[in-house]
């Protein structure tokens, strides 16, 4: 069972830290609770604790699951619905299951539609949900800040799409330069 400090994932909304374990009494029965910090969205989740597999909650990956994630996003991609509605009916059931390799299928194909033929707004907005959740589950599965693992989560797309790879270099996100001042005249 969790406990304080472990790094969890709730499926559709991502990862993050147990902060608490405790008992509450609701509608007059005495459960055990765990709060989750999601931090890439700056959400507070309460799970009953015996509902924790009902829900779908899970342990962070660790390293060796991260190279099999990472030759998910640089696949191929996989065969998708022609439609949009039925490819974004089928992309929203793959985030629901809370699989960390199911998410990064979804990233991929997303990514490579985007760059082929673009995407609808729902898909848009899709990619970009998809992207923050696998990022925060990579964060803490490769030890980074939130920004650094979304940049290291966009060097592997870059990368894969044919981009320069230099995201996954920078120890540190880049600084944006000064802006220049007019001369005086």
């Amino acid at each position: 069972m969790y406990k304080v400090g472990d790094k969890v994932v709730y499926p559709h909304h991502g990862a993050g830290t147990v902060v608490t374990r405790e008992s509450r009494t609701v509608l007059g029965e005495t459960r055990e609770y765990l709060t989750i910090k999601i931090l890439h969205n700056d959400m507070t989740v309460n799970v009953p604790a015996d509902n924790c597999e009902l829900v779908g909650l899970r342990s962070v990956i660790d390293e060796d699951a991260v190279k099999k994630v990472v030759k998910y996003l640089t696949s191929g991609g996989t065969d998708m619905p022609k439609n949009w509605n039925r490819r974004f009916k089928h992309n929203r059931d793959k985030m629901k299951t809370g699989d960390i390799f199911e998410l990064a299928e979804v990233v991929c194909n997303l990514s490579l539609r985007d760059v082929d033929k673009g995407l609808s707004t729902g898909e848009k907005q899709m990619y970009v949900k998809a992207k923050k959740i696998l990022a925060s589950e990579l964060m803490y599965a490769k030890n980074l800040s939130e920004e650094d693992a979304f940049l290291w989560l966009e060097d592997v797309l870059t990368a894969k799409n044919g981009k320069p790879a230099a995201a996954a270099k920078r120890a540190t996100p880049a600084k944006k330069p000064a802006a220049k001042t007019p001369a005086a005249a």
